[in-house]
């Protein structure tokens, strides 16, 4: 898992995007389709048209990261290309990166009654 700082905002690109873009194309469309900019620390979130592999561009300062996870199984739920560009939380990408439901988690426990 990415180790990411507190504070960074995680923007989801709606829709599919080309996975064969590398690091430049991916910058490049943060800077067009999304209107960001990719060098202020922020994580951009890109999927492909099958849905189980995502890339996840990333300036920390030092330079640019590109990091890729495919899923096995299953697909990563992502919004429709309608809502344009979405912004989730840090432990929402992290639910997303494991296939879990980042919209609505469910609890696989049943809480301990207080008192």
């Amino acid at each position: 898992m990415i180790p990411v700082p507190t504070g960074v905002r995680v923007w989801l690109a709606a829709g599919h995007t080309d996975m064969r873009r590398g690091m430049n194309g991916l910058a490049l469309q943060v800077q067009e389709a999304l209107a960001r900019d990719p060098h202020v620390g922020d994580l951009y979130v890109f999927r492909g048209r099958r849905g189980d592999l995502v890339k996840i561009l990333w300036y920390d300062g030092l330079g640019m990261s590109l990091y890729a996870k495919r899923l096995e199984r299953g697909r990563f739920i992502w919004p429709s290309p309608a809502d344009g560009v979405v912004s989730i939380s840090g432990p929402q990408l992290a639910y997303m990166l494991e296939g879990i439901d980042w919209r609505n988690p469910q609890r696989t426990y049943r809480p301990l009654a207080a008192g």
